[in-house]
């Protein structure tokens, strides 16, 4: 049976070449940790540490490849963004389209005395920029924005919303999960303060590393969350006041720095030309499902092909049970998809697909154009049925 795998947006599969290989060679031929010692291991451990926090700081225009701080993952880099900032009293601002990595750290911060509050979209996703004018003022202390939704793919104004807070000295908080390596991302020019990023998406790195970039202006506002050993000011019981040493406590994942690390040679030599497949891809899957909308397919968010997104597209089968689909995909068709609210319940009663979900179809630049046709077909014949 053909395999396709179409649930990028949860992790890329396959990832890039040389990622596997890097992350063995640093568990067999490296033998030290970054910051623990003098010796050949530990010099070596901490230079391949700082080879990837310079390739993220350039991917992403950061201040500063000191200001890449290495997290477990997307949701640890917003956990320490949200809870090292917000403080009872103060007032955020978010959407409705947000992550579970967003809202529940917020809803936890909220029962706590932080003032939520959302900023209005319409049935198809798109932040209305009228009243984000309006109630975006000097008086919140940040907005927490992704920067596509996972599950429409549609993508916010975050570089209309980074000027809007830096006129009212607001920081701008940004959850870039689902389009760092898929789409540009400048922190300079989009006046964003706090960027979240997960390594396994599309940067095509392992699971388990992630990183959150800061200006130095934020940084100088978060207390760290978690406080211990870093191997650096080691005569104080406070932690480092200097990056990226400030929030990195413990020891660093180095199989999953090396992995990403290689992932992120490959996109330097290879990105514009992914980003521009994956663009053309996603294109492709959005016209190709439309066609099928008098048969029962419902593409949540913008059904317009050349509306910009990311590679995310998903759909509501009105006249057949979701998960029944999702199921039917795979065992007949070997089609990988992802079926359910991920982690987004709030973006699906946004969008009407609450409470029964919607099957994600995510692509990544290894997809063919030939797999999306025959993900069509295979549509068309479980609807025919």
């Amino acid at each position: 049976m053909r395999s396709v795998y179409m649930d990028s947006a949860s992790t890329s599969f396959p990832k890039a070449p040389g990622v596997g290989k890097a992350m063995a060679d640093s568990i067999d031929q490296v033998g030290g940790s970054a910051g623990r010692g003098a010796y050949a291991g530990a010099a070596a451990a901490a230079g391949l540490a700082m080879e990837a926090r310079e390739r993220l700081a350039s991917l992403v225009n950061a201040p500063d490849a000191r200001n890449v701080i290495f997290t477990a993952g997307a949701t640890a880099a917003l956990n320490q963004l949200l809870k090292g900032l917000l403080r009872p009293g103060d007032r955020v601002l978010t959407s409705p389209l947000e992550h579970n990595a967003v809202l529940r750290p917020l809803h936890q911060l909220e029962r706590r005395g932080v003032r939520l509050e959302y900023l209005p979209c319409d049935e198809a996703g798109r932040l209305d920029m009228e009243a984000a004018e309006t109630l975006i003022t000097s008086s919140a202390r940040a907005v927490a924005l992704t920067h596509a939704s996972n599950v429409s793919g549609a993508l916010m104004p975050v570089a209309e919303i980074g000027r809007l807070c830096r006129e009212k000295g607001v920081f701008l908080l940004v959850d870039g999960a689902q389009t760092a390596g898929v789409l540009p991302i400048d922190m300079t020019a989009m006046a964003i303060d706090g960027l979240a990023l997960a390594g396994h998406k599309g940067l095509l790195g392992p699971q388990g590393i992630g990183a959150l970039v800061v200006n130095d202006a934020l940084a100088t506002a978060l207390s760290p969350l978690v406080a211990g050993g870093i191997g650096s000011a080691s005569d104080s019981l406070d932690m480092p006041s200097f990056l990226p040493d400030r929030f990195e406590a413990g020891t660093l994942n180095l199989p999953g720095i090396c992995g990403l690390n290689a992932a992120l040679r490959y996109l330097e030599a290879e990105g514009h030309a992914l980003r521009a497949r994956e663009a053309a891809l996603t294109r492709h899957l959005v016209g190709r499902l439309a066609e099928l909308e008098e048969d029962g397919v419902r593409i949540l968010g913008p059904n317009d092909p050349f509306a910009p997104r990311a590679g995310v597209v998903s759909v509501d089968f009105t006249g057949r049970d979701n998960a029944e689909m999702a199921f039917l995909l795979e065992e007949k068709y070997g089609i990988a998809t992802r079926c359910g609210l991920h982690c987004a319940s709030a973006a699906h009663r946004v969008l009407g697909s609450f409470p029964q979900g919607a099957v994600r179809f995510s692509v990544g630049p290894f997809v063919t154009f030939e797999d999306i046709d025959y993900v069509q077909g295979a549509v068309y014949s479980l609807l025919s049925r």
